[in-house]
């Protein structure tokens, strides 16, 4: 076996190969959510499929299941007795946006003050890239079972994910699972993701009269339905900023280091605005419910005429607290929503999409190693953090494999602006999440 020093000294010989492979992976716009990508998202796939291929595992595979993207999976099976890994990233990316807002081609990779910009840089083919590091530090021949799944359709949803994990559920088998889509607290400061919020939404419809009335002889007598559907969406937080709906689930986080400055300054806040709610930053973000106006449907001011709206209607998204249940806190939305209607306006509440928080006790011994690896490799003890987001494929793996350990990191640092304009990959960090995860394999392979 190898010792840490080598591994990192074999992962640090097999960087330039790795990160031209990574390179070269930017360069296809595998956009999953344009319909006209779709060549693009099969070139990405089958260009994974190469990498994996002169990596040396012996058995790979482009496979996809009905109405699916095409996915990779490249398998070292498990010498007698050997637990095998299970280790995901998906190569699909999100749209760019406005490409002028871009410094550079978003799909054209540039090193600038030691971070690698372009779109898919982070989120997700930097996943990619550091699972084919780890196996090439061991010159495709990993200590024990490696199984590397990448998917082609994480940034729409992972539509097709659930038939995809049962129809090919022996061949993805395991005993842990890295799931390399997620951030690390700080540049230097490693972490596990142990908790994420889950997704309740609904749709509220908010009707005062049967049609337009003229405001001159309406105005005064006759609520318009914007200041009554305003009127109720007030009521979903009090005066702090707590969210004000009955039932729901809450807890408190480890306030780490998070100061009121950073949170600022990563979210870009407006000078003067003052942050809602109470307790710990990290609580607040991670651990409690949050409750968001997404979207309006009302007259638009360019359309706008003296008359008094009769109807208005909002969309309303809630993240839900780990430990709670989506359904049931949809439920309490829904409720919510119905009973707090002003002046007896009618209100018709329509529950929409829905995707459950997640949280894992990390504890026991493949914790204990990916803390170890971790450890070794940033030189920084990890931390555990939670997301304020939901990651919905989490819960397809768990339901599928359901005695697996699973692991949720990822190559990310909050700057790198996954999803946004300029996103990019520290490649400092890269490095130490490429080492991480050689060693994590060398833990998993002693008894």
């Amino acid at each position: 076996m190898l010792t840490d020093d080598a591994l990192r000294d074999a992962v640090r010989a097999r960087l330039p190969e790795v990160r031209a492979a990574l390179e070269e992976l930017v360069r296809i716009p595998s956009v999953s959510a344009d319909p006209t990508a779709a060549g693009d998202v099969r070139a990405s796939a089958e260009r994974t499929a190469d990498l994996f291929r002169a990596a040396g595992a012996p058995d790979v595979r482009l496979l996809a299941v009905d109405g699916g993207k095409p996915a990779v999976v490249a398998r070292w099976p498990a010498r007698a007795g050997a637990p095998t890994v299970l280790l995901y990233a998906h190569h699909d990316v999100q749209p760019v946006g406005d490409r002028s807002a871009w410094d550079t081609d978003p799909f054209q990779p540039v090193e600038r003050d030691g971070r690698l910009y372009g779109r898919g840089t982070a989120d997700d083919k930097a996943g990619v890239a550091a699972h084919l590091a780890a196996v090439r530090a061991y010159d495709g021949r990993p200590p024990i079972g490696v199984t590397v799944f990448v998917e082609g359709e994480e940034e729409i949803g992972s539509p097709t994910l659930a038939p995809f994990l049962a129809e090919y559920r022996d061949l993805l088998a395991c005993e842990v699972i890295v799931l390399a889509d997620s951030v690390n607290w700080k540049v230097g400061v490693p972490a596990l993701t142990v908790s994420l919020r889950g997704l309740a939404e609904c749709y509220v419809e908010v009707r005062t009269l049967a049609g337009a009335v003229h405001s001159g002889m309406g105005g005064g007598l006759v609520p318009d339905a914007l200041m009554a559907l305003s009127r109720l969406l007030a009521t979903l937080h009090d005066d702090a900023g707590e969210v004000a709906v009955d039932g729901l689930a809450a807890a408190e986080s480890d306030p780490l280091d998070l100061t009121e400055e950073q949170v600022r300054r990563e979210i870009g806040a407006v000078d003067g605005l003052r942050l809602i709610g109470t307790g710990s930053l990290t609580s607040r973000m991670w651990s409690r419910p949050a409750i968001s106006v997404l979207a309006v449907d009302a007259p638009r001011i360019a359309d706008a005429v003296n008359v008094i709206v009769p109807v208005a209607r909002a969309k309303v998204s809630m993240r839900v607290a780990p430990g709670d249940d989506a359904r049931r806190a949809q439920e309490a939305l829904r409720r919510h929503l119905q009973t707090h209607v002003p002046w007896g306006a009618e209100a018709t509440v329509t529950p929409g999409e829905c995707a459950q928080p997640y949280a894992v006790a990390a504890e026991g011994p493949v914790y204990d190693a990916a803390r170890s690896a971790f450890a070794e490799a940033w030189r920084h003890e990890p931390v555990d953090i939670g997301i304020g987001g939901s990651i919905p494929f989490i819960a397809a793996f768990n339901e599928a494999f359901p005695d697996a350990a699973v692991l949720v990191t990822g190559v990310e640092d909050p700057d790198a602006g996954a999803h946004g304009t300029n996103e990019s990959l520290h490649l400092a960090e890269f490095e130490r999440a490429c080492v991480a995860e050689a060693l994590l394999l060398a833990r998993l392979a002693e008894p």
